[in-house]
């Protein structure tokens, strides 16, 4: 058995900023040159989500306004009250206990089987990254375990 590993950058444009990252992925698998295994995608942050999902403009727009109903801006969070916090406090904190609370919601990865080379998708499936927060540089990991 074998792994193969790769870290790959992006730089979001804001909140609600899908990227799809499909030809990254299936790219590295080529690379790779494992045949048959699986595929892991992770994102290596707490406000920004990996999913499997179809790549349409209107879908998205749909999702969007979804997440817009999760984990409110509106409301007051303890993550927020710089006051009180005490734990992974950093210069330049942000104001984003919303986002956190919207990643709850979403995986953080997404693992798919690698069948003769090709990561099994189905005919609509997109692998997506979902900025949760503000324009950031991010990053996404990429295992690919097999023979």
């Amino acid at each position: 058995m074998k792994a193969r590993n790769k870290t790959i950058e992006y730089k979001t444009k804001g909140e609600f900023d899908f990227i799809d990252v499909t030809n990254d992925v299936k790219s590295f698998v080529k690379e790779s040159e494992i045949k048959n295994g699986l595929v892991n995608v992770q994102s290596l942050h707490t406000t920004m989500a990996v999913i499997l999902n179809e790549n349409e403009p209107l879908l998205i727009e749909d999702m969007k306004k979804n997440l817009e109903n999760t984990g409110s801006k509106g409301l007051a969070y303890n993550h927020d009250d710089f006051g009180r916090r005490t734990v992974n406090l950093c210069d330049g904190e942000c104001v984003n206990g919303h986002s956190h609370c919207r990643a709850i919601h979403l995986p953080s990865n997404v693992v798919l089987n690698l069948i003769d080379g090709k990561i099994q998708l189905g005919q609509w499936q997109s692998i997506m990254i979902i900025e949760l927060d503000r324009p950031k540089e991010r990053r996404i990991q990429i295992q690919v375990i097999g023979e």
